[in-house]
């Protein structure tokens, strides 16, 4: 304790903030034992870019994420004997080539083409772990903002549909996104999985059995693989009172059998453990009184996606840590200062 399986940092992603190094320092100081650095995939169409990228050429993010793998290992080796750095990433599906790229992509940086000694990843792989994430419906962004969102619900109205109608479309495009990324990928983390809902929190999705069918489905999808799913700290500064997921996917998680990890989801290191404070009641809340934390295995071991990271259950009990009264001690302190 404590730990983090989902990161970002403004030297590789153009909507965070400061370096990576700055970010495993400042996670090394709050006392993180795991970190995981997990920037996003490039995109591969211009219409898919961000408003910061505006104007990048796309081999320029090519070329960013593997200056990505190579920072990240090298920071990797350097801090190894003040906190264990997983290295990996967090995908995108837009559309059918994100897919298709994203195996390339993990093709080229597999076990194999991984020896040279100077890389710091000797006997593995230099993505060690996936964040599987959708971010995107219909082609269209659902968090970037409310107006972008409203577009991605637009594709799926039509002049005899209703709104209960149109929601219903979008959430099971969502899942069933979700689904095809976690079927062909096995993700080791699920990523935000009710990411859907960010801008309806109060959303049930019990409402729209449809959609329910479809997350129950993708639950039992991840759990029989072996993925686990991020209890993910990002909402509460989204304006949730909740964590993702929210209250109804825990119950569904948990009556699946699915485990649970940490991560902030940073966007560099003023958000290094952002709102971790309000994690422990949030677990109280919801049940979750068992914590998971990835680890490279031993010799031969391999996940179900062929991967070397392992979920290792965390002993003790997580939620008395005194990382938690330290954090809350700081968040204290942020707040005092403006």
């Amino acid at each position: 304790m404590p730990h983090s399986h989902h990161s970002h940092s403004g030297q590789f992603c153009k909507h965070a903030a400061g370096s990576l190094e700055d970010v495993v320092l400042e996670a090394i100081r709050q006392g993180f034992e795991t970190y995981g650095l997990t920037e996003h995939v490039p995109r591969y169409r211009v219409e898919d870019l961000y408003p910061e990228e505006e104007g990048m050429p796309l081999d320029s993010l090519r070329a960013q994420f593997d200056a990505f793998l190579a920072e990240a290992h090298r920071i990797k080796a350097k801090y190894a004997d003040q906190i264990t750095l997983l290295v990996g990433l967090e995908t995108e599906f837009i559309t059918s080539t994100d897919m298709d790229e994203l195996d390339a992509l993990l093709q080229r940086h597999s076990d194999s083409a991984s020896d040279d000694p100077s890389s710091g990843t000797q006997s593995g792989a230099r993505i060690e772990y996936l964040v599987g994430s959708v971010h995107h419906v219909n082609g269209v962004p659902i968090d970037f903002d409310r107006e972008t969102y409203a577009k991605a619900l637009a594709t799926f109205r039509t002049p005899a549909s209703s709104e209960h109608d149109v929601l219903e479309a979008f959430l099971c495009a969502y899942f069933d996104a979700q689904h095809a990324l976690l079927r062909r990928f096995r993700p080791e983390v699920v990523g935000h999985v009710d990411l859907c809902r960010l801008y309806t929190p109060a959303l049930r999705f019990a409402d729209y059995p449809a959609a329910l069918a479809r997350l129950r489905r993708n639950v039992a999808c991840a759990v029989e693989y072996g993925a686990v799913f991020e209890l993910n700290a990002a909402a509460f500064r989204k304006g949730w009172d909740a964590a993702y997921p929210g209250e109804d996917v825990v119950e569904i998680i948990r009556q699946a059998g699915g485990r649970f990890v940490l991560s902030d989801d940073s966007h560099g290191p003023h958000a290094v453990g952002l709102n971790y404070h309000r994690i422990p009641e949030y677990a109280r809340r919801v049940g979750i009184d068992e914590l998971w934390v990835l680890e490279r295995a031993e010799g031969s071991v391999r996940n179900a996606a062929g991967r070397s990271v392992v979920p290792r259950r965390v002993s003790g009990n997580w939620l008395e840590h005194p990382f938690w009264s330290r954090n809350r001690a700081d968040a204290a302190a942020k707040s005092a200062t403006g």
